[in-house]
């Protein structure tokens, strides 16, 4: 399956093989989310097709995302405002929670809205022109998109603090350092390097992705001994899979035929030196 198509007005989709590949695609607004936006990539996530094993989130500019898109804010009423919070948190519980894990490339302007929507998701790959900002607080308004319950997680409550109270701007360095991204790559690789992690990340036993997404963040939230029944639980679940026999059969095949080489190579040695 190929081919680029819409998912929305602002949202491009291509499917390569097992990856699946999403375009934030509004150049003339840095890539602003609207509500529309956000709900169809929460929509395709909550359903994605069967074949569909990772995804890759990415932009059609210079930009990520340049945050919420404002005008939406205007002239309304104080439960509309809350309506339209809860309105992103559902679509991006369905990224961060969902069955499909997210390697999302991150570029120039990846703030407020931007930054929640790509805190989402699970690995995220920055290029040197990304940096991160919440602007929020200079607008005389708070984050509603999730970042006060996922950023402080990454970089502590007081750094999120400061990026609210000061305007404070993050480079990729300094992103990269505090677990914004997990990797930084030069400019123009982020693309390629977020499409052969989606590709590595296919490969894996559905049911452990499953386990990472799902259970992982969980247990992270529980206390020690309730997590480590947790972990006891999905780790019998996933050795128990078919899949996870597949790949166990696998690397102990590999590493049998590693060991009869190495005795033919010490062997061959044995007979020069006889």
């Amino acid at each position: 399956m190929g081919g680029q198509s819409s998912l929305s007005e602002f949202v491009l989709y291509e499917q390569r093989g097992p990856i699946a590949i999403l375009t934030l695609d509004r150049p003339s607004k840095r890539n602003a989310l609207d509500t529309t936006t956000v709900r169809t990539l929460g929509a395709f996530f909550a359903d994605a097709p069967a074949d569909v094993a990772a995804a890759v989130l990415t932009s059609s500019s210079e930009h990520f995302s340049a945050g919420l898109d404002l005008s939406e804010l205007t002239a309304t009423s104080v439960f509309d405002g809350v309506l339209h919070s809860r309105g992103w948190h559902e679509p991006l519980n369905q990224i961060q929670l969902g069955t499909i894990p997210v390697v999302s490339v991150l570029r120039g302007a990846v703030i407020g809205g931007g930054l929640e929507l790509a805190l989402a998701t699970h690995i995220r790959v920055a290029e040197p022109t990304a940096y991160y900002a919440l602007p929020e607080g200079s607008r005389g308004i708070f984050v509603g998109g999730g970042a006060s319950v996922r950023l402080p997680r990454l970089i502590g409550v007081h750094r999120m603090a400061d990026m609210m109270l000061t305007g404070r701007v993050l480079d990729a360095s300094e992103g990269l350092d505090l677990g914004i991204s997990q990797y930084l790559v030069g400019d123009g690789e982020g693309f390629d390097r977020a499409v052969q992690l989606a590709g590595r990340i296919a490969e894996n036993n559905p049911v452990t992705n499953y386990a990472v997404l799902q259970a992982l963040p969980r247990i992270a939230e529980m206390g020690p001994q309730e997590g480590l029944f947790v972990e006891s639980l999905m780790a019998a679940i996933s050795q128990g899979s078919d899949r996870a026999k597949e790949l166990l059969e696998e690397f102990l095949a590999g590493r049998a035929a590693k060991v009869v080489a190495q005795e033919k190579r010490d062997g061959d040695t044995v007979m020069e030196t006889a």
